[in-house]
Parts: C-alpha cells; sequence; structure tokens
C-alpha cells in the first residue's frame, strides 16, 4: 500500500501575485513592490545602499534612532549626508525641511514616518509635498506607520517606502516590502554604485514593470512567512482599512486620556504629532514608572530613551480597548493607584466613538 506523502509545499505563483497584489491596494499605489525576504530593517538598508553614492547630497530627517542609522547606512555609501535633527520628543516641521532643502540642493530626501519609539508621527503628506516641489527623490521608513495611519504612496509621490507587517498590520516579521516608483528605479539604475548580486540588492528583486506576470516565485523568498502576510492582509481587507485605522486612533486617544487621568503625561511634546501606534509617557518625575522588563504592552524605553520613557505599544491586535485598560492598569499598579477613574475615561472614549 502506497502512503501519500504530506511535506512542504512551496509558495505557488498564484500566492505570491495575490501577495503582492494586496500590498499594491495597501500602499495605494499601482506599481508592484519588492517583496524583502527578512525583517523590514533589510528593506531599508538595501533603500540606504541602492541610493547612496559619491556626488549625491541627501538630505537625511533624524526624529529618531532609525533616521540616525539610515544616515549611516547613506555615509557608508558614499553620499553626503545633511541632517536635519530634531529632540526625539518632537518632530519635524515642514518649514525646517524646506529651509534645509533650499540651503543644501539635495537631490533625495529621507525620513520616519511614524516613530514608535519615541511616539511621535511626522507630517509626512506635507512633507513629501514640499520635496515634490522641488523635485526631489522622496524615501520612507514607513513600517511602522502602515496600516496604523493615513500611507497614499502614488498620490503622495513617494518614490520609495518599506513597509512591515508586525507592527499595525498584525503580520509576521520575516518578510516585508519596498515600494518603488517608476522614478525611483531610474535613480536607482543611475546609480553605478547601487549593489548586485547581493541581498542589498533592490536592482537584483526588481518586478516586471511592463504588466507582465512573474514567471516564477523569487528563490528566496520565506514561505511560511509569505502566507502569514497574505493572512494578515486579508484579515486588513476584510476589517478595512479605514477601520483598521479608526482603531490605532482609538486606541492612542484613550491611552492618551487613560495616562492622564492617572497624573502623567505623554513623552512627545505635541499632541498634534502623537503616534497612533505608540503612546509615549513621561517619566521623569515618576520613579515608579522605571521599569526594566515589559509589562504586557507597557515597554521601557529603547537605548538611549531608556529611563526617560515608557511605550505603550497599543498596535497590531493591540488596538484595542481591552489592552489598553490592561496597560492603563499596569501603569496604575506600577504608581499604586486605583485605576477605576482611568478606567472611566478610557471607556468613556470607546464607548462614544466604537461599538464594542
Amino acid at each position: 500500500m502506497s502512503r501519500e506523502h504530506k511535506g512542504f509545499v512551496p509558495l505557488s505563483l498564484s500566492e505570491f501575485n495575490t501577495l503582492t497584489s494586496l500590498l499594491s491596494k495597501l500602499l495605494f499605489t499601482q506599481h508592484s513592490p519588492v517583496i524583502i525576504p527578512g525583517e523590514a530593517i533589510l528593506g531599508i538598508e538595501a533603500m540606504a545602499a541602492g541610493i547612496s553614492a559619491p556626488g549625491r547630497t541627501i538630505l537625511n530627517v533624524v526624529t529618531g534612532p532609525y533616521g540616525s542609522l539610515f544616515g549611516k547606512w547613506l555615509e557608508r555609501g558614499g553620499a553626503t549626508v545633511v541632517e536635519v535633527k530634531v529632540p526625539f520628543d518632537e518632530v519635524v516641521t515642514v518649514e525646517e525641511v524646506a529651509a534645509a532643502i533650499e540651503r543644501y540642493k539635495p537631490c533625495a530626501l529621507s525620513f520616519v514616518q511614524a516613530e514608535v519609539v519615541t511616539g511621535g508621527s511626522n507630517p509626512a503628506k506635507e512633507i513629501l509635498k514640499i520635496a515634490r516641489d522641488f523635485n526631489l527623490i522622496t524615501v520612507m521608513d514607513s513600517v511602522s506607520a502602515v496600516g496604523g495611519e493615513a500611507l497614499l504612496v502614488d498620490e503622495w509621490g513617494v518614490d520609495f517606502v518599506a513597509v512591515g507587517a508586525q507592527k499595525a498590520l498584525a503580520g509576521p516579521n520575516g518578510v516585508s516590502a519596498v515600494s518603488i516608483s517608476p522614478r525611483g528605479w531610474e535613480f536607482l539604475e543611475s546609480n553605478e554604485n547601487a549593489p548586485r548580486n547581493s541581498i542589498l540588492s533592490l536592482l537584483d528583486m526588481k518586478p516586471s514593470q511592463n504588466g507582465t506576470a512573474p514567471v516564477r516565485v523569487p528563490a528566496n523568498i520565506p514561505t511560511l512567512e509569505a502566507r502569514a502576510l497574505i493572512s494578515a492582509l486579508t484579515r486588513i481587507e476584510e476589517e478595512g482599512l479605514k477601520q483598521v485605522i479608526k482603531r490605532h486612533e482609538l486606541a492612542a486617544s484613550s491611552t492618551i486620556a487613560g495616562i492622564k487621568a492617572l497624573g502623567v503625561e505623554p513623552w512627545q511634546k505635541d499632541s498634534k504629532y502623537y503616534s497612533t501606534l505608540t503612546t509615549t509617557v513621561q517619566i521623569s518625575q515618576e520613579q515608579n514608572l522605571r521599569i526594566d522588563q515589559p509589562m504586557g504592552i507597557v515597554a521601557p524605553g529603547d537605548g538611549e530613551l531608556f529611563g526617560h520613557l515608557l511605550r505603550v505599544n497599543h498596535f497590531g491586535a493591540n488596538a484595542c480597548q481591552q489592552s489598553v485598560e490592561e496597560a492603563i492598569a499596569a501603569l496604575a499598579q506600577l504608581l499604586n493607584q486605583d485605576p477605576e477613574h482611568a478606567m472611566k475615561a478610557i471607556r468613556l472614549i470607546w464607548g462614544n466613538k466604537h461599538d464594542q
């Protein structure tokens, strides 16, 4: 008697096409993205390696640690990097970006859309408009922002944008994507220093640009992670992207209400630019809030921010009332407070604006 062999099933071409189609719809672009065979930091580094070269001046906005890292990668590739850096409890202003463009005449502009490490969100749409006015190549790290706030790639004129799935999309971290405009591909191809035959080569992974379907699945795409991402994107489509973003907005506003009810303040200074994914909490006056290990979705600050703030990571599956209440209850415990008054503030926001 023969036994049917049930082993590993490779990713099919149909599945791969579904993945690229779902990503294009999510990003509001008519162009197929590059599927990155790894965590999104790989795509971010690949963007830096592909665009940087001697003779190119790139304006790099630094509003958090990832902006600093991207600038170092640009310098490694030989580019002249001009920084616009602000304190990490602030976001950059359009006026600061415009002034730097006028002064340094860069060929490209790079920045992070939403900073989950600092709890701030840069005014992406307005920054991109200024960049278009100066005909700059635009490079955006939207790994955290995608699914948590608006990201209209074609309408906004973004030439390079890296996205990940493990934040607002509630997906895997083992596969990601970079969306590249036709103008972005020309910028890559004009750079003789752009990597080839390398894991950092976007050019090696370039999808067909003439509308024809790929003839095979790229060999380096991780199958299980790709399937998990398809599932995550399908869930997003079923719920509706507007509703997913709305959940993140409610999670953020209810978290703010909760921490203020406990007598503590957000770490980010301007409420207009609070991230919908992470709320950062001041701890300078509250020594009880100094923790070394995460408590649920409450985590200490990363790197140089340790000891200055706490993060409430209300993104993805945790963009919901229950997760926010659990986080605020944990903070109340640290502060030796009864959490009920904070819970009322949270429930008021969800009860008024969202059917539970």
